[in-house]
């Protein structure tokens, strides 16, 4: 019913688009000359503004403003340099220790980093640390997923000191479930008896990148960077996974890269199953990198360029341009709702992903496993 009413109200303020007069509209049946922003819309430069990074957050409904975050660089002569991203604003040029630093521009070849002005030759720092959106963004999810676990953990220690085992409820009960439900559905299924060894990295992984993606849905701060839609980030977690799966492997995992179960043919002379397990090694988060950053990556894009339409039509007057604003924004709003269950699945197929990959890595063979179940019925 709630969604019902959102889609109601982006109609209405479509249907009000069609009956308000367009600015371009309007200057061009006058025969008057249009404006730069009323010429075109310059869709590629906005699209990749709000997907990348930025020294400073945008303030909602307007982006000529940003919330300043600390600059922090280092140069091989003049040292550490601190100070404000909102010295470095629409332009502006900052000298700290005798270096001027600026905002590299769209000609530049470091497009949007921070640059020093030496000579009139832009050069780039030996070292930036800075707070950028991205960065600030990872901080407060690690924070959101502190708050909800240890929510979690404080309410079961709070039930044993009473003694009583009463379900927890509202959102302790949610995050409850969701551990569960990846636990019991996902971890434990696949990793068995080692599953409470790698269980903490995994979900630890599952709600790291879910906070992410919800976060990344949000405009207003402290939503609003498109973290999993950064190829650093997802490479980040995958890298992760990659050496957790690698770090505690057991030998007959490596046995099985380097010499595995094959006719000798397919080993000699030409190493050639060796060589593909050992490729294997490295795609498998490859693939973790890129299936995260290509799915969160083009549910913000098709977003954006749905709500360009509107601008993008405007000049075709009031009638195309409201008709194109109440598809745009209805199409916008499913899109957000879809882009919300994606960002519940990408984070279930992360985790399952990299419980699959830990446990090829925790294979122990036919004779030790043999061992083991001859152990357990002793036991």
């Amino acid at each position: 019913m709630k969604h019902l009413k959102n889609i109601l109200a982006a109609a209405l303020l479509g249907l009000l688009a069609m009956l308000l007069p367009v600015p371009a509209a309007a200057a061009a049946d006058k025969g008057g000359e249009q404006t730069e922003e009323q010429k075109g819309v310059d869709a590629k430069g906005i699209i990749f503004e709000h997907l990348g990074d930025g020294y400073g957050w945008e303030v909602p409904f307007n982006h000529h403003k940003r919330l300043p975050l600390p600059v922090i660089v280092w140069d091989r002569q003049t040292g550490l340099h601190a100070f404000s991203s909102s010295r470095l604003a629409h332009g502006h040029e900052y000298t700290d220790g005798g270096v001027t630093f600026r905002i590299a521009g769209k000609e530049s070849a470091y497009k949007g980093k921070v640059v020093a002005v030496i000579g009139g030759k832009e050069l780039k720092p030996a070292l930036d640390i800075s707070i950028t959106k991205n960065v600030c963004g990872v901080f407060i999810a690690v924070a959101v997923c502190l708050w909800l676990i240890l929510d979690v953990a404080r309410w079961h220690k709070a039930q044993g000191q009473r003694g009583t085992m009463k379900a927890p409820r509202r959102l302790t009960g949610a995050v409850e479930f969701v551990i569960l439900f990846i636990y019991d559905g996902v971890i434990k299924p696949t990793l068995k008896h080692k599953a409470g060894k790698f269980a903490p990295y995994l979900l630890t992984v599952f709600f790291f990148i879910l906070v992410m993606n919800l976060l990344g849905l949000i405009v207003i701060f402290p939503g609003g960077a498109n973290l999993t839609g950064n190829i650093a980030v997802t490479l980040v977690l995958a890298l992760l996974t990659f050496a957790v799966t690698n770090i505690f492997a057991t030998k007959h995992y490596w046995k099985e890269i380097f010499n595995p179960e094959v006719p000798w043919w397919l080993k000699w002379p030409l190493p050639i199953m060796p060589l593909i397990e050992l490729f294997g090694i490295f795609t498998k988060p490859a693939a973790l990198t890129v299936r995260l950053f290509a799915n969160m990556m083009g549910g913000h894009m098709i977003v954006i360029v749905l709500t360009l339409l509107i601008f993008i039509f405007s000049f075709m007057g009031p009638a195309v341009t409201g008709a194109t604003a109440v598809v745009s924004i209805i199409f916008s709003v499913f899109m957000l709702l879809i882009d919300v269950l994606v960002s519940f699945i990408q984070a279930y197929v992360f985790t399952m992903l990299s419980t699959i990959f830990i446990a090829l890595g925790q294979e122990e063979g036919h004779e030790a496993h043999k061992e083991s179940l001859e152990s357990g019925h002793a036991a």
